[in-house]
């Protein structure tokens, strides 16, 4: 445990950030998640829709720091690609 003040501060700065980087990227998560529901059944304007708001939570978390630019950019991607192959 540490002893000095500036340490004690850092310890709870550190716990607040670590708790609104875990919720930030829940979020990222779950919209991910319901793209790949919709095209997993296999519903265009669905998976398009949900896309929208996924790619909108990727940009919020990477403008926040949470994410890199260049891993948020292999998200959108990926996703983007899988919704674009649905016949």
């Amino acid at each position: 445990m540490a002893n000095i003040k500036s340490a004690k501060k850092r310890i709870l700065v550190n716990e607040t950030k670590a708790a609104r980087n875990k919720a930030i990227r829940s979020k990222v998560k779950t919209s991910i998640k319901k793209v790949e529901a919709a095209i997993a059944a296999g519903d265009k304007a669905a998976a398009q829709a949900s896309l929208l708001s996924a790619i909108t939570e990727i940009d919020k978390a990477t403008t926040k720091g949470v994410y890199h630019k260049n891993t948020a950019s292999r998200k959108v991607s990926r996703i983007t690609k899988a919704v674009n192959a649905i016949a």
